[in-house]
């Protein structure tokens, strides 16, 4: 434990940084536990890559390669995910603010800007080459980072813990290394079986001693990410409405689609914030599958955006697809948003078997929405809308407030 904390945020935490401090655990009773600077700074800059997965994915299923679309985006999104999954625990733990921090921080930024850039060759060419170059801009930082943690932790499960999260590090990213010179063939299915030792590095490296990060800390984080995400899905989709009505008079065409899109997104916003998660984290237990499952809360959120930018070309002729599989490129990742949302933690909030099934069936009702030609992303923002509606009816009837959305 830290005998003087590190400051929580705002002005007096900038102003009080000091040169080198011991990299001790910090309390997980730590009060008034807020997001820096530093870390919403760290989290804009992946900004970028998730904007490169999506387009990368918009382009794919606009030309009609809807399935490799899909599992290269989730390849290079487990990349942005991960490496954002990565730095959040540490720092949650390890957060010392002081001048070698925030230096190491820097790089592993510079590493994410990096691996940006090597998204569009990974994803069209399986050519990892430069993501891989920046995962280990990355790495290398991070390592340093757990060894620093490892050297002021005193003899004992917690500096055992570190070395451990170190060396799994080390030998992952030797993994990937080795994966750019295995047949070109083999690399997807070799990508898989590096992706769980990846998995399996925080269950080891904690199997005996769980690091200190903080439930409010982490779910605050974990949720600024979430809007990051969803504020990303909505620039692609505005940009992509912008650049429709330039270059074609397709008001008519592209006013459902948009009132849709905003509807779906502030949906999804309003259900994934209905509940307190941190509740739930009171263990690696708890916090490891919670953690996880925001994969695929990232990524169809993300995904969404894809989708308004796919549907919107379809509606001026540019994309090559039929209404129905524009349509499916929202509704698909929006139901999955809803579904992964109830999963991790909505669900354990619910109260009677009406409250339960709300997501579920909500999911259900976008899905069908599929189907509704030219309007169907505007019924899959209303559906999402009655979902959110609903819940918050159900819950003004319920003894327990919480459980709205």
């Amino acid at each position: 434990m830290m005998s003087t904390p590190a400051p929580d945020n705002g002005s007096a935490h900038l102003h009080h940084t000091r040169p080198l401090r011991r990299m001790t655990a910090r309390s997980r009773e730590e009060g008034h536990r807020t997001t820096t600077p530093l870390e919403l700074f760290f989290d804009l800059c992946f900004v970028v890559a998730v904007a490169q997965a999506g387009l990368q994915l918009v382009h794919a299923v606009a030309e009609n390669h809807a399935a490799t679309g899909v599992v290269g985006y989730l390849y290079v999104f487990f990349g942005v995910w991960w490496a954002w999954m990565n730095f959040t625990w540490f720092a949650s733990a390890y957060d010392c603010d002081d001048v070698p921090y925030r230096i190491a921080t820097l790089v592993q930024i510079s590493g994410v800007l990096v691996y940006a850039a090597g998204v569009p060759r990974a994803f069209v060419d399986n050519d990892w080459t430069v993501a891989v170059v920046g995962y280990l801009v990355m790495r290398v930082a991070l390592t340093a980072q757990w060894l620093r943690a490892a050297a002021s932790e005193p003899s004992g499960p917690a500096r055992r813990t570190a070395v451990q999260y170190a060396v799994g590090l080390v030998l992952c990213q030797a993994a990937w290394v080795a994966l750019l010179s295995a047949p070109e063939g083999s690399r997807r299915w070799l990508f898989l079986i590096v992706v769980v030792g990846e998995l399996l590095v925080p269950v080891v490296a904690e199997r005996n001693h769980q690091t200190a990060w903080h439930p409010h800390h982490i779910v605050e984080r974990y949720g600024l990410f979430t809007l990051i995400v969803l504020g990303e899905t909505m620039h692609a989709a505005t940009t992509a409405v912008q650049s429709a009505l330039d270059e074609n008079d397709a008001l008519g065409e592209l006013l459902p689609i948009a009132a849709g899109g905003l509807l779906i997104v502030f949906s999804a916003w309003w259900i994934y914030f209905a509940v307190p998660a941190h509740e739930r984290l009171g263990s690696n237990r708890q916090a490891i599958p919670w953690g996880y499952g925001h994969l695929m809360i990232f990524a169809s959120a993300a995904a969404v955006g894809a989708g308004l930018e796919v549907a919107v070309e379809e509606a001026v002729g540019k994309a090559h697809v039929s209404v129905t599989a524009a349509s499916a490129a929202v509704t698909i990742p929006a139901a999955t948003f809803l579904v992964t949302v109830w999963l991790l933690h909505v669900r354990y909030f619910k109260r009677g078997m009406a409250q339960q099934l709300l997501l579920p069936v909500g999911a259900l009702a976008i899905l069908a929405c599929t189907f509704a030609g030219h309007w169907a992303v505007f019924a899959a923002g209303l559906a999402a809308a009655a979902t959110v509606a609903v819940g918050v009816t159900l819950a003004a009837r319920s003894s327990h407030p919480l459980t709205a959305g």
